[in-house]
């Protein structure tokens, strides 16, 4: 009896793993509800360096991540060759003891911004617990950065996967982070103009005003991966 019983246990444990979704693919489920992948696991196609035409060597693909080395040379935020207005994001990231990057969307490209942050809004990306921007409620992982403050405990420790999603439609906002809503605004609304007002954003005219733009990665200087990155369109 325990053989057979350890048997089965064996058999339950591996058809769980089996059934696992395996990371950076797609479910039938997915693809007929229309979600495409932004990254392979394998290249860093689909995307470049913010204002550039190909890739700096700082991001690469490596065991599966799409990964940011602040020590290689090539730097910037990378950014997706194509632009989207009505979507919902989703993606895993994980961020070294310290760290801090984001996820910035509605961006425009052009030579006259030099930084993806002067267009496009930002979901942050963040060690609350060791983090220098750990001060601030609203610059806190899951955040609509300096707008909208996520809940502290949102965030899985430094080194840990955790999920986002991002989900934008008619200028319909709503954050998530592993499961927990972290956000939710009307863009170009009197609440939206009153978040502006008040952040470090009021100083930059161009600041989310973008309805179709780019998505980017953060490139702050710390060591940060991304994986699972899909996208659905509205």
């Amino acid at each position: 009896m325990k053989k057979i019983l350890s048997g089965v246990i064996a058999l339950t444990l591996t058809c769980q793993m089996l059934s696992a979704q395996t990371p950076n693919t797609l479910t039938a489920k997915e693809k007929k509800e229309g979600w495409v992948l932004l990254f392979d696991g394998k290249t860093t196609q689909g995307w470049h360096t913010y204002n550039k035409a190909e890739l700096g060597n700082g991001w690469t693909a490596a065991n599966g991540e799409l990964q940011f080395n602040p020590a290689a040379t090539g730097r910037g935020d990378i950014t997706t060759d194509k632009e989207y207005e009505n979507y919902e994001l989703a993606l895993d990231w994980k961020i070294e003891e310290g760290g801090n990057s984001g996820i910035i969307f509605g961006v425009n490209e052009d030579p006259k911004y030099q930084w993806s942050f002067l267009t496009g809004v930002e979901m942050q990306v963040l060690d609350n617990e060791k983090a220098g921007d750990n001060k601030i409620d609203t610059h806190v992982a899951g955040s609509l950065y300096d707008l909208i403050a996520a809940p502290r405990t949102a965030a899985k420790p430094a080194n840990q996967w955790n999920t986002a999603v991002i989900r934008k439609k008619d200028g319909k906002l709503t954050f998530w982070l592993n499961g927990i809503q972290t956000a939710d605004v009307q863009m170009w609304g009197d609440e939206w103009k009153t978040l502006v007002t008040n952040s470090k954003f009021k100083e930059m005219p161009a600041y989310g005003t973008y309805k179709k733009g780019h998505i980017c990665l953060q490139d702050h200087g710390n060591i940060v991966a991304f994986r699972n990155i899909k996208i659905k369109q509205l």
